[in-house]
């Protein structure tokens, strides 16, 4: 229940083209908070319900907990959402033994690409393809609860 993961910028689009799985994702937050958020997603058609901690002081590893949860449940409990509801289309890119999840923000957060990658452990080696941009781990500005409360129409 421990989730390890490190977070890039996406420099180019070449990931489209080596994507093995497309998904459309809505979530949103019934709390935000870093020490524990809540979070509702539809992915396709399957909704999920997922509780996060706060991440450790690398940014690298937190507990996560997710179970699935009906599309109608996860329609409801977003309409009881905090604020700004996020909307991105995730590719699924393998890369040697890796998967990269990487999220085109739409709506609010339209032009931000990140990409995720999870890990065995913290000083686990994997290979970054072309595509990867500068690393945002541990950054919370880049975390979807924070995109959530200042999408990134917002920044300056």
């Amino acid at each position: 229940m421990i989730e390890i993961e490190r977070k890039y910028l996406v420099s180019a689009d070449g990931y489209r083209a080596a994507a093995s799985k497309k998904s459309s994702i809505t979530q949103g937050y019934l709390n935000s908070d870093p020490q524990r958020s809540v979070r509702i997603r539809l992915k396709d058609h399957k909704g999920y319900i997922t509780v996060k901690g706060k991440s450790n002081d690398s940014g690298l590893s937190r507990f996560e907990w997710e179970k699935e949860i009906s599309k109608t449940e996860a329609e409801a409990l977003l309409n009881l959402c905090e604020k700004t509801i996020i909307s991105k289309v995730r590719y699924e890119v393998v890369v040697g033994k890796h998967v990269f999840e990487v999220d085109e923000f739409r709506a609010e957060n339209q032009g931000l690409v990140v990409a995720e990658v999870e890990l065995d452990s913290e000083t686990e080696k994997f290979s970054k393809p072309e595509w990867l941009g500068k690393e945002v781990t541990g950054n919370i500005k880049y975390y979807n609860s924070k995109l959530s409360q200042t999408p990134f129409c917002d920044w300056k």
